[in-house]
């Protein structure tokens, strides 16, 4: 009987592949949270998400949960039903999003794009000239589902040249931790992100960061009319400025969000992450275009550095491709979702991964292409990702060591 070796090459957008130092960091006998010494993890740990949001105006906020959760707490202690919020479905995330905002009684406001185009802010910009009684944007930074990096501050510099009121809210689940994200210089009032990505942790905690117009707006009360118990600004500031939290919170992911911040902040600098993250996908994107293939993404300055979704030829069916990696292969990639099921398959490069994890995973994904008869010479991509790593690399180890001369 054939039994899979080695590790599963896990290539999806998220989750991503965890680090063992974070492992290791999480694995730990379960604790007193409220002792009085468990203060100095939270504030340790919300004084550093402030550099991954980019901020020094926000209030970071964890809560036990996903993406999901975290979106669901950026409109309920903001917005009151019937207001009008404007999105936009441009993939799945996007699109599930506007569903939430439905099922709490907003308004959606929303734009349809095709899949694989960004934001249509021309359209943005009239929806707000036309109405100043909107009270929200919120859009997705990074679709996951189709590999779209939209243009955040061109959304602030409109609000701005209307003087419009709308808070700014953003997704940004697959993107803050990986990409640039810059909240306090964009104007964002509220941002969201998970665990499960460029944080390089399983999935289980949703992130927010609110700046002071949204935080406002959460502790007077009255002010938004959605019901907030779980996901409450205000129990979690009354709560994290001692040092503690409203209920009891998952300690082991808190321990390896402390090691994750280390890693991404302490050590390697945000700036030089988002470099890392532009490098991994750039590999990917020559190969893709090496292969005679393109992105789901249509324009080149809207691709994504965490997942490139690759169209494949018509008549071929993706989710082929990917099921005969995961069996052949024993690589995980992402499949197509809803709109460009069959369409795409899915390549992440965002987390704790190298150039041989890259190429490792387009041999694979050659492999699984040429099986289902998608005419692709083996190698093509890889050679073309080699040239540029290779020509890009810089040493990261064994700097200022000697060779052992045995």
């Amino acid at each position: 009987m054939a039994v899979p070796h080695g590790r599963n090459f896990l290539m999806v957008p998220g989750p991503s592949h965890v680090p063992d130092r974070i492992l290791r960091a999480m694995h730990r006998q379960s604790e007193d949270h409220r002792s009085l010494d468990f203060p100095k993890i939270t504030h340790s740990v919300l004084k550093d998400l402030k550099e991954i949001f980019q901020t020094r105006e926000g209030t970071c906020f964890v809560f036990p949960a996903t993406g999901t959760g975290a979106w669901e707490s950026s409109l309920s202690n903001t917005l009151s039903r019937g207001d009008k919020v404007i999105s936009v479905r441009l993939g799945q995330f996007s699109h599930l999003w506007i569903d939430m905002m439905q099922r709490f009684g907003l308004q959606a406001i929303d734009f349809d794009v095709e899949w694989g185009c960004g934001l249509p802010y021309d359209k943005i910009e009239a929806a707000l000239s036309a109405d100043p009684t909107i009270k929200a944007v919120a859009v997705v930074q990074n679709e996951t589902t189709t590999g779209v990096f939209t243009d955040i501050y061109r959304i602030r510099k409109i609000l701005d040249k209307l003087a419009h009121p709308a808070l700014l809210l953003v997704d940004g689940v697959s993107s803050i931790g990986s990409m640039v994200f810059e909240m306090d210089n964009w104007g964002v009032d509220v941002a969201v992100t998970g665990s499960q990505k460029g944080l390089m942790l399983p999935a289980g905690l949703g992130l927010v960061c609110a700046r002071p117009k949204a935080i406002k707006i959460a502790m007077t009360p009255g002010a938004s009319d959605l019901p907030t118990v779980f996901f409450s600004w205000k129990d979690q500031i009354d709560n994290n400025q001692l040092g503690y939290f409203p209920y009891t919170p998952s300690i082991p992911l808190l321990f390896g969000l402390r090691e994750a911040l280390d890693m991404l902040i302490k050590e390697e600098g945000i700036q030089n992450v988002w470099k890392r993250h532009f490098r991994m996908a750039e590999g990917v994107r020559r190969a893709v275009a090496a292969w005679g293939m393109r992105p789901c993404a249509r324009n080149e300055n809207e691709r994504s550095d965490t997942v490139t979704a690759v169209l494949v030829p018509e008549g071929f069916d993706a989710q082929q491709v990917v099921t005969i990696a995961y069996q052949k292969y024993n690589l995980s990639l992402g499949g197509g979702l809803m709109k460009v099921r069959g369409k795409v398959f899915r390549i992440g490069t965002l987390g704790d991964i190298n150039e041989l994890m890259v190429l490792g995973t387009l041999a694979g994904a050659e492999m699984a292409m040429r099986d289902v008869g998608i005419p692709v010479k083996l190698g093509s991509g890889v050679a073309a990702a080699a040239e540029y790593y290779q020509s890009t690399a810089i040493p990261v180890r064994g700097l200022g060591g000697t060779q052992a001369r045995i």
